[in-house]
């Protein structure tokens, strides 16, 4: 079994995934900015990435390490400084990392790193896959330094995997809950744009995918995190209602409206990522959820 050390732990994926490799037998240790001491499972060690301080007994015995801090992209308003916030707490915090074991002895084999989708840009309905360029706003910026990032610890002779993650659907987190608020109220809005791919994926199967890098050492390089059938925002939302079993009405929303309130971060919302899959299923993975139906469907049983 690997001992794993996470990044990033407490947030939505992270604290999922840390239950479900626990579950699988597999030890976990977690770099946050507090012990907070939620899992006794779990060793939990401390970093400052602004002051560049780590425990470096984070890293004693492990031999993975998955990359998941960054400060969250929809938390806030995209002001110059808020952007320059979301790279440096993704860039920096890898860079901590990698000078830290750079400099003192370890037995770290493999770094995997989030990355995302958003890394292609708005793309109308062209299929995506892992070799396409990337596109050339603020998201596709980040998730290239992103990876950047990451890259560089092959200069360690560690195995890289980037993972890139889509529309994560969760009963906690993620797109879901903004996607859904209206609908008891008898109204599904979707953004009316054509077209308008959503790469969505199962949170279960983010973290099976990642769990599949652990364990899979043919594993290196980019991979999108997508379910096989990227849907329309519009049938996305059709499903949401079928799903809850709700009799709410579709409404088509402008975009120029959302793009008058979140300004330029309306973009987050509004690209369209149709993702090839393939890859990750080349590489053995299979998915738990590949309708989104079904995956909507576990979601609320489990809410």
């Amino acid at each position: 079994m690997a001992h794993i050390l996470i990044t990033g732990a407490s947030g939505l994926v992270g604290t999922r995934m840390t239950e479900l490799l626990l579950q699988k037998g597999h030890k976990v240790s977690t770099l946050g900015r507090r012990a907070d001491k939620r899992n006794k499972k779990v060793k939990e060690f401390k970093w400052d990435v602004e002051k560049g301080e780590i425990e470096t007994a984070a890293f004693e015995g492990v031999d993975t390490i998955i990359h998941l801090a960054g400060a969250g992209v929809a938390d806030k308003r995209w002001t110059d400084e808020r952007k320059k916030e979301i790279i440096d707490s993704r860039v920096k915090s890898a860079t901590l990392l990698f000078n830290t074991l750079h400099n003192n002895k370890h037995s770290v084999t493999t770094f995997i790193s989030a990355s995302a989708v958003g890394i292609y840009g708005d793309s109308s309905a062209r299929v995506l896959k892992e070799d396409t360029h990337p596109g050339n706003d603020f998201l596709a910026d980040v998730c290239v330094k992103w990876e950047e990032a990451a890259l560089k610890f092959k200069e360690l002779g560690m195995r890289v995997c980037r993972l890139r993650i889509g529309i994560v659907l969760a009963k906690d987190g993620g797109a879901l809950p903004q996607l859904d608020k209206t609908v008891p109220l008898g109204i599904a809005p979707y953004f009316a744009k054509e077209p308008l791919f959503y790469p969505w994926i199962h949170i279960d199967d983010v973290c099976g995918i990642f769990i599949h890098a652990v364990e899979n050492n043919n594993m290196e390089g980019a991979y999108n995190l997508s379910a096989p059938t990227p849907l329309p925002i519009k049938e996305l939302v059709q499903n949401i209602v079928k799903a809850k079993d709700s009799h709410a009405i579709l409404v088509p929303t402008p975009v120029f409206a959302l793009k008058i309130a979140l300004g330029e971060s309306a973009g987050m919302v509004t690209a369209s990522l149709n993702c090839s899959s393939e890859k990750i299923e080349r590489s053995g993975y299979s998915f738990k959820f590949k309708d989104a139906l079904t995956a909507l469907k576990d979601i609320y049983k489990k809410a």
